[in-house]
């Protein structure tokens, strides 16, 4: 298989995977070494890979991964992730349900879930949540974003600052090193850091690509939530900070 038919495919593999190895993609197109990491240096030349130790991943920096990218992005570790976060929220509870496609897979696994109180400025979670018929589902109103059906501005931000939340669960683009989480949207970034601010309990749930991305707008620290829920251990630094600050750390999967 020539270069020219590898790197779409490379491309198909980090996208879905976040990540690509050497030597996964040596053993995976039966090439050496060698000639993976030419494909890989390539790539990152166009702009399409970053290079990491052992591989690469997508491109960091200020853009975004698309909604439907996204939601096909690590599918396996989102549900993982889903259901070990769907254990920590209890019959009976308020909850409030951010902007992302891993807070759409805890929708989902809220389905049999009872006497529950959803409040979420994201459309598609209203309209997974209809089919649990003990589930109460509102709405915050806000800007249509109509990428991904979120909900985001001042009327969005006023709404939320009606309720105090049994459990908050939100997702993030990035978290950096020194543990502050990040986004894209500055909009999306005021709607998260109400969020946090009117719930007694936060779960970030975020999977191993966000160890390695980066965004401009910083929502809080990780000290800031009570729990992260993510599918790979945290790098040692995140770990150790986030043992300091007493925030609960799970790796589903």
């Amino acid at each position: 298989m020539s270069q020219t038919f590898r790197h779409p495919d490379i491309l198909k593999i980090a996208q879905r995977e976040g990540k690509v190895t050497v030597d996964g993609l040596a053993e995976h197109f039966g090439v050496t070494l060698q000639t993976i990491r030419r494909d890989l240096t390539e790539l990152a030349e166009a702009n399409k890979l970053e290079r990491v130790h052992g591989g690469a991943i997508l491109p960091s920096g200020t853009t975004n991964i698309e909604y439907d990218e996204r939601r096909i992005l690590n599918q396996s570790s989102k549900l993982a992730m889903a259901r070990a976060c769907a254990a920590e929220i209890p019959d009976g509870s308020s909850v409030f349900l951010n902007i992302g496609t891993s807070t759409e897979a805890v929708a989902r696994e809220l389905l049999q879930h009872r006497d529950l109180m959803v409040v979420t400025n994201n459309m598609n979670i209203a309209h997974i949540l209809i089919d649990n018929p003990d589930c109460q589902v509102m709405l915050t109103g806000g800007v249509l974003r109509r990428s991904d059906g979120g909900l985001v501005g001042t009327l969005t931000i006023n709404t939320i600052r009606q309720f105090k939340f049994d459990i908050a669960v939100i997702g993030c683009s990035a978290m950096d090193d020194d543990g502050d989480i990040l986004d894209f949207d500055i909009q999306e970034v005021g709607v998260s850091q109400t969020i946090i601010a009117q719930s007694r309990k936060c779960l970030l749930v975020a999977d191993h690509s966000k160890f390695s991305r980066t965004a401009p707008a910083r929502i809080a620290s990780m000290s800031a939530v009570s729990t992260v829920i993510t599918d790979k251990p945290l790098p040692s630094q995140l770990q150790t900070q986030c043992a300091d600050w007493g925030t609960h750390v799970i790796v589903a999967g």
